[in-house]
Parts: structure tokens; sequence; C-alpha cells
């Protein structure tokens, strides 16, 4: 009796590891808009979709990290649905105080531009299985706008 419970522990197990789930990828991060508050930045994410059916999005996590030091991190509740059998793109607002850009000016003075780290947590409700979390990541450079950029 053991033997053919641990034959379904094992067929269960390869087919549950096969399971095709929902593939996601930082397209870009942007800089979107300058105010007297903040700047904010935007990251893209394209996130695909194997079922024919759409998948819930619980939550977008994201810790947006500069010179070794967390920027702004929060997260998104219910940001929407991923559309069934293609891609969807989602928008990640990231809102930097401008008193935090102050205190990086020797890398920003240096070549105007922010080296940074993003990392971005996708929570999507799988039928069955339940939350399964996409964890992604990168590391890039954002050109700050100067003023002749804002001015024209």
């Amino acid at each position: 009796m053991t033997t053919l419970i641990d034959k379904a522990k094992e067929f269960l197990t390869e087919k549950v590891a096969n399971v095709k789930k929902p593939e996601a990828q930082l397209m870009d991060v942007d800089l979107k808009q300058v105010s007297r508050e903040c700047l904010t930045f935007l990251a893209k994410v394209d996130v695909s979709n194997p079922y024919g059916c759409p998948l819930p999005i619980c939550e977008v996590s994201y810790i947006f990290k500069s010179a070794g030091r967390v920027v702004v991190s929060g997260n998104m509740p219910d940001p929407g649905s991923l559309k069934a059998n293609d891609k969807t793109r989602l928008e990640v607002p990231l809102k930097v105080p401008h008193d935090f850009l102050i205190s990086i000016m020797r890398d920003v003075g240096r070549d105007w531009d922010i080296d940074y780290e993003l990392e971005v947590g996708l929570i999507v409700d799988l039928p069955v299985f339940g939350n399964f979390t996409i964890p992604l990541s990168t590391k890039g450079e954002l050109k700050l706008p100067t003023l002749a950029d804002m001015i024209f």
C-alpha cells in the first residue's frame, strides 16, 4: 500500500512541476513626471498568461534601490488581471522624493544619472494552486532630465 501512495506522490509532484505558469519580464524603467514633491519613474512589466482564462493579479510589490539604499518600496494591491492567452503590460509607478536626489548628489553629479536596482514581486492567483509569486529584478541607469529638457 505504501508503494502505491509513494508512486501517486511522485506522479503528482511531476505533474505539478510541469504545469505552465505565467512568466514576467521587466521591460523598462523611465522617468514619467517631475513635480514639486517628487520624481515619478514608471517600471514596465510584461506578463504572459499561458491559460485560456484571465488570471487575477493579487498584488505587485516593489523595492527601488540606489547606492545600496532603499529609495522607495511599496505595493499595488489588486492591479487588475492578466489577459487570457496573451501578454499584459503592467505599469508600476515609483515616486522618488527630491531629498533622496540631494543625498546622492555625488553619484548624480558625475554623470547626471542614477544607478538603480529594482526588485518586483508579482503575485498571481493560479486556479487550484493558489497564490504564485513571480520574482523579478533588474539593474540599470536612469538619465535625469536637464533644465533644458524641462523647459523645451
